[in-house]
């Protein structure tokens, strides 16, 4: 192959990569400023161990959703297969948003304008026995930090979690949800006060 032909390739091969990484931080960017807030209460994967390199592992109330919640259990299923779940949340008292109910697929319905629909993952295998409940990811179960700030942030959510500080209001995560449930984590928040913001890019 000639070598003007080599570079020809080559240049076309780049641009469509810096195409691809473009539209996904386009995308990211485009939720980020004009989805729907809602903020989740967080629960710490593991008390013992938050924080892992520069990030920090993050649960919700909404990770575990009650298998009597999801209105199209497979009849006869005793165990979930790998796919995608619909949960749809609303706004509580305490300013968290919970789930209400959910769909494994598709919701059935649009959501209400004071509700938002958050598309998540489940994998195989969670029991689908009444009393059960299923784990779901949304993606956004990691939240970076800048470095040396993780530490603290750690020692603090553990005692948040253990009950030391009752008085405090935990910690929660602002999250904005795409038109298509797509979930992007836009701050963490420590009661109502921001302690870090992701940059729209």
């Amino acid at each position: 192959m000639p070598r003007y032909k080599l570079v020809i390739a080559a240049v076309v091969l780049a641009l469509a990569q810096i195409g691809l990484l473009s539209w996904m931080i386009a995308g990211r960017a485009a939720i980020l400023r004009d989805g729907k807030e809602v903020l989740l209460k967080v629960e710490p994967i593991d008390p013992r161990d938050l924080l892992r390199g520069d990030y920090v592992r993050l649960g919700y109330d909404v990770s575990r959703i009650p298998v009597e919640m999801i209105a199209n259990l497979p009849k006869g299923e005793l165990t979930t297969a790998e796919g995608s779940i619909v949960v749809r949340l609303k706004k509580g008292t305490d300013g968290y948003w919970r789930e209400t109910s959910a769909w494994l697929g598709a919701a059935a319905a649009p959501a209400a304008a004071d509700e938002v629909d958050l598309l998540g993952h489940i994998s195989n295998g969670w029991n689908l026995a009444p009393g059960s409940t299923i784990g779901v990811d949304y993606g956004i179960e990691r939240f970076y930090v800048p470095e040396g700030e993780g530490l603290a942030i750690e020692e603090e959510m553990r005692k948040r979690n253990s009950g030391a500080e009752p008085e405090l209001r935990g910690f929660g995560i602002k999250v904005a949800v795409g038109s298509d449930g797509t979930g992007q984590i836009k701050a963490l928040m420590d009661g109502d006060t921001m302690l870090f913001e992701e940059p729209l890019y």
